[in-house]
């Protein structure tokens, strides 16, 4: 059966390969974008997620094109990597505005119509440097981190209403973001990937889809890392 599907931040890398996904499946799939172009073949509605207003507009419009949302991917996200003495109060408060308040935003206007309905599917889109930290991104990781104990708290307060919630957790990723490094630097990230290689977008994506889909219906709460191993015990 077709569901109603969002993605925030779908527009490219991740976010996209998580859209096309859906797509595939047969799902109706919107996505919310901050800057870019929309991406074709989708419902797609600029949105900064750091604004409540747009937020709300964008469910709206989401809701009168494809029915209230069913299935949730969080995944918008930015970063503003820094040493911490050089971090300014900015580059710490705006990431965790857009990657953990930002996440809240969504999941509350998300999780309204999915609680009406007894049932829902919320997945997080982390990162295993929430798990394991990365010097420079404090921010980031804090942010990131915060998405495990934010998803875990709702899947205890939503469970009785048939609403999973769970977290991936992606090492790094092929993506425009990762293509900008030197190959000097991309050596050394995959050096220490015990797979020794970078994960593909629609590697990252399978899993998202595992979990939005009825074999993960007992499955929440749940850190599902897709990192080729960098990030295991923890």
């Amino acid at each position: 059966m077709s569901r109603s599907v969002l993605v925030t931040g779908g527009n490219r890398g991740i976010g996209l390969a998580i859209a096309r996904a859906f797509a595939d499946a047969g799902d109706k799939v919107a996505v919310t974008y901050r800057s870019g172009e929309p991406p074709e073949g989708f419902f797609a509605v600029k949105c900064d997620i750091t604004d409540g207003e747009q937020v709300e507009q964008a469910f709206k419009e989401i809701e009168a094109q494809q029915g209230a949302v069913e299935v949730l991917v969080a995944n918008a996200g930015v970063t503003r990597d820094q040493l911490l003495l050089r971090m300014s109060d900015d580059d710490f408060t705006s990431v965790l505005d857009t990657n953990l308040t930002g996440t809240f935003r969504v999941v509350k206007a998300a999780v309204r119509k999915m609680l009406r309905a007894r049932k829902g599917r919320v997945v997080l889109i982390s990162s295993v440097v929430g798990l394991t930290g990365q010097a420079g991104q404090a921010n980031y990781a804090a942010s990131k981190a915060g998405l495990v104990g934010f998803a875990r708290s709702l899947a205890r307060e939503l469970g009785s209403r048939n609403i999973t919630v769970n977290v991936v957790a992606p090492g790094f990723v092929d993506t425009d973001m990762t293509r900008v490094l030197t190959d000097e630097q991309r050596q050394n990230i995959v050096g220490q990937v015990p797979l020794a290689r970078y994960a593909q977008p629609e590697e990252i994506a399978a899993s998202v889809r595992f979990l939005a889909s009825e074999e993960a219906a007992y499955i929440t709460g749940a850190v599902i890392p897709v990192d080729g191993g960098l990030g295991m015990g923890h």
